[in-house]
């Protein structure tokens, strides 16, 4: 009887090892759109009311636990009953993935002009500052929704030959952590003016070592924001890569000669741009079939 529970017992820990192994590995295959998760959910929860902050990053972070929940169970059925499907979703992504990165780096040297919003404006009323937050709220949800979906996707894809079990354990912890890692840095990042004007207000001296720390916290907010969107881009663009080498036999033979993340960087460029240019000749068709139906 009692080895029966010591090999029970020893069953469980070795399954252990092999979810946190390959729990292991999964991150590693998502930290790139983790880290462009990070910096767009740091830019959505900026620039409210220092009250209104937290609250805005609570109902953002709750918004993203039920996009996972609603995420993983499709997730686990595709991959019992249509696993081939798993790989086209991933696929899929990667191709947003790498067009969302051609996208910002496009952005960088050609500029679209944007309207400045503004959320902690003067002499707007109570139920105004509500509408415009919940606005935002909604939108890095709706975000949040698409991140999360190729986090899920990206990490299944590293144990899709695995039992079921093995799969809704390593997913889960994936997911859960992703949503607590990624949402607990962007409320220390979106805190630090605030704790830096705490510390620059309690400073006695001007030369003071807690006012030098307030004003360093305070200037650096909107730099490391920017700091991450630039790794977040740089992610983005060889996550997608190494979706497309991984995964496409035409890519995965192709150079063999360089280095992988070098190979992963370029084909995640080229495939990126290619889509930029796809949706940019689409656009202008469409306004052109628009303007010609306005004028018939």
């Amino acid at each position: 009887m009692a080895s029966g529970i010591f090999a029970i017992l020893d069953d469980i820990a070795a399954l252990l090892d092999d979810v946190a192994m390959m729990s292991k590995v999964a991150a590693k295959k998502t930290a790139g759109i983790l880290g462009d998760d990070l910096a767009v959910n740091a830019e959505k929860a900026s620039g409210f009311a220092s009250s209104r902050e937290i609250p805005v990053l609570w109902a953002i972070t709750k918004g993203s636990f039920l996009n996972k929940l609603i995420i993983l169970p499709i997730a686990f059925l595709l991959s019992a009953f249509l696993p081939w499907a798993v790989t086209i979703i991933l696929i899929l992504g990667g191709l947003y993935l790498a067009y969302e990165g051609a996208e910002k780096i496009y952005e960088f040297f050609f500029p679209h002009a944007h309207a400045k919003e503004s959320f902690v404006e003067e002499g707007l009323a109570e139920s105004e500052i509500l509408a415009i937050e919940k606005e935002r709220v909604k939108s890095a949800i709706v975000t949040d929704f698409i991140l999360s979906l190729e986090i899920v996707i990206i990490a299944l894809g590293t144990v899709v030959e695995e039992p079921i079990g093995t799969q809704i354990m390593v997913v889960s912890i994936i997911a859960i952590l992703a949503t607590v890692g990624v949402y607990g840095i962007v409320a220390l990042i979106v805190r630090m003016d605030e704790a830096g004007f705490k510390l620059i207000k309690r400073s006695k001296t001007e030369t003071s070592f807690s006012r030098r720390l307030g004003i360093f916290l305070v200037q650096a907010l909107p730099k490391v924001i920017k700091s991450l969107s630039v790794i977040g881009t740089i992610a983005l663009i060889l996550v997608s890569g190494g979706i497309f080498v991984h995964n496409v036999d035409f890519f995965h033979h192709f150079l063999p000669s360089w280095p992988s993340f070098l190979l992963e960087f370029a084909v995640g460029l080229a495939v990126g741009f290619i889509c930029l240019g796809v949706v940019v000749i689409f656009q202008k068709l469409w306004r052109m079939a628009k303007r010609r139906k306005a004028s018939a």
